[in-house]
């Protein structure tokens, strides 16, 4: 375990193999990098893997005055800079996948592929209309009692009575137990303003943006068309839960190994 200083925040990380490409795994709000224990595991003896606890979550720092997708996108970059990572794959799970857009587009010369788990599955888009006011009750309710309210958010919308009882309660309890300032200001940016991060970002990524995305929930692929540059790719996966890396580690392993292999080959096509 590891950890280097950004903006006076400190980054916690893990790091193991040294093969080219790395593989930076990136994970989503009010979790942390454990989430991605089995795909470490997976690709240690192969790539150079690395996972990140995101400012505010796991064991990095919780100083900031602000907290922001924008920020934590340039804390990796200022990472991926700072440990000279060469070949990078971007891995990049929910909330997460708009940090690592920033990071992308901040300093894009070392990346050579983004792959997002489960986001990006309305990219660019506002919430609807009918649900812009509950996303309000949601916010002032965390005010009150963010506990229960993070949990009544994870059943509603990030699991689904078929998910695993003992992925549901890893979640919660994670959510329940988040650092309260940074989980709000995230969850408002999430409701409120990442749609615009989306349209502003999606078309400068330098690469094609590869998302395997869980089917619970549909993807909208016109956005898509539309946003991106260097196209994309959709690799649907089978599943009841936003969380693939822990509800179905292996499957998801399969095919994170057939998008990094097809990524190298465009690689060395291009």
């Amino acid at each position: 375990m590891e950890s280097l200083m950004h903006d006076e925040t400190s980054i916690h990380y893990v790091s193991s193999g040294n093969a080219l490409p790395t593989l930076l795994f990136v994970h989503g709000a009010d979790i942390d990098l454990s989430y991605w224990n089995a795909q470490l595991a997976y690709f240690k003896d192969r790539y150079h893997v690395i996972a990140i606890d995101l400012p505010g979550h796991g064991k990095s720092g919780r100083n900031k005055k602000h907290w922001t997708v924008k920020n934590m996108g340039e804390d990796v970059a200022t990472f991926i800079r700072s440990l000279k990572l060469e070949q990078v794959i971007l891995i990049a799970h929910s909330m997460g996948g708009n940090v690592g857009l920033v990071a992308a587009t901040t300093n894009p010369d070392p990346v050579i592929g983004f792959i997002g788990i489960d986001n990006f599955k309305s990219a660019g888009q506002p919430l609807p209309s009918e649900y812009q006011e509950q996303s309000k009750q949601i916010v002032e309710q965390l005010h009150q009692n963010f506990a229960d309210t993070n949990e009544q958010y994870v059943r509603m919308v990030l699991v689904t009575p078929e998910t695993p009882e003992a992925v549901s309660a890893r979640v919660i309890n994670d959510y329940r137990n988040a650092f309260q300032p940074m989980a709000i200001e995230i969850i408002e940016a999430i409701f409120n303003d990442e749609y615009l991060t989306e349209r502003e970002l999606l078309p400068k990524l330098s690469c094609k943006l590869h998302l395997i995305n869980v089917d619970y929930m549909p993807t909208q692929k016109e956005p898509l068309k539309q946003l991106t540059t260097k196209g994309f790719a959709i690799h649907p996966m089978e599943g009841t839960s936003h969380y693939p890396m822990i509800e179905k580690p292996d499957e998801l392993n399969q095919l994170l190994d057939q998008t990094i292999e097809e990524i190298m080959r465009e690689r060395s096509i291009a």
